[in-house]
């Protein structure tokens, strides 16, 4: 345990960061999941409405620092991929 008082203020505002930037990541890979299980139902346009809200949470995400900015690109680019490919399936 830390015993300056700067390292008391260090920890605690670690810790709230850590909580925070849990619930985010645990909020965005219920999305992903969501958004996923969409697109294997085959319900495309249900995954092309929920897409926006998606990448905006993806794009949350990173300016938060949760994510870089390359996991964010790779990750908007993979889900936008997934819903093409089903589209192409699908038709």
């Amino acid at each position: 345990m830390a015993n300056h008082k700067s390292a008391l203020k260090r920890a605690r505002q670690n810790e709230k960061r850590r909580a925070r930037n849990r619930s985010i990541k645990s909020a965005l890979r219920t999305e992903l999941k969501k958004f996923s299980l969409l697109v294997q139902e085959g319900k495309q346009e249900e995954a092309q409405t929920s897409l926006p809200a998606l990448q905006k949470s993806i794009d949350m995400a990173c300016a938060k620092g949760v994510l870089t900015k390359n996991t964010a690109s790779r990750k908007k680019s993979r889900v936008t991929l997934m819903l093409n490919k089903a589209q192409a399936v699908a038709v």
